[in-house]
């Protein structure tokens, strides 16, 4: 694989690599060796000459009339993701939402392995998500700076999303994706993403409204 500097890759290469990445493992899934920029501006919605000008960060190995081939392609984009090789990320919340997204089965197809769902609840600690046991809250610094884990999900109700916070960066996480209503702050030094599904369905109702023409207030 040739070597990529990652330091000239524009952010909004960056930031749509990622739905490059779904798209294409569904289509190895699905039995598909190549795929063509047509193809996946239809899947992943975006124009393919963005699509072919994105992808000539990773050199010239799409082919005229054949395409692109699958294989090498996710190998690139995995390699730009970090995510070819394995990412031990913790939850805190055994609800609905974090049984969610600690059962979801893409996670390890893109580099990630969920290492412990934590809770205080007592009805909750003990209990299976999958083949994993739900750990009491108070565990979880001692395993974070022993397995030296950096990703961590909050996927708790609002009022306690700060303190998850707060504990997650004590104990050295420093990539955190908050799944919370709330908006919490974290130090300098420790990536802050919020993630909202409330927000994002909002997002999106903007503007299907707009072309649905529904009466808003």
């Amino acid at each position: 694989m040739t070597s990529i500097d990652k330091d000239r890759i524009p952010e909004g290469v960056i930031e749509r690599l990622p739905l490059y990445l779904s798209v294409l493992i569904q289509l190895r899934q699905d039995g598909c060796y190549t795929v063509s920029s047509a193809r996946l501006g239809e899947l992943t919605d975006i124009n393919p000459a963005q699509i072919r000008r994105d992808l000539t960060h990773f050199g010239s190995f799409g082919k005229r009339g054949v395409g692109y081939e699958i294989v090498i392609l996710v190998d690139k984009i995995q390699a730009i993701l970090g995510s070819d090789h394995t990412h031990r990320i913790i939850i805190v919340g055994a609800g609905n939402l974090g049984s969610a997204v600690a059962s979801y089965s893409g996670l390890r197809a893109r580099g990630f392995v969920v290492a412990a769902i934590f809770d205080n609840d007592p009805e909750k600690i003990g209990t299976r998500i999958g083949e994993m046991l739900v750990k009491d809250m108070f565990q979880m610094e001692r395993m974070v700076r022993e397995q030296e884990i950096t990703i961590g999900v909050i996927a708790v109700p609002p009022e306690a999303a700060q303190l998850v916070a707060d504990a997650m960066c004590s104990a050295g996480i420093r990539v955190i994706l908050n799944y919370s209503a709330s908006m919490v702050r974290v130090p300098e030094g420790v990536m802050l993403h919020n993630t909202d599904p409330v927000r994002e369905l909002l997002h999106t109702l903007y503007y299907l409204s707009r072309t649905q023409n529904v009466a808003t207030v």
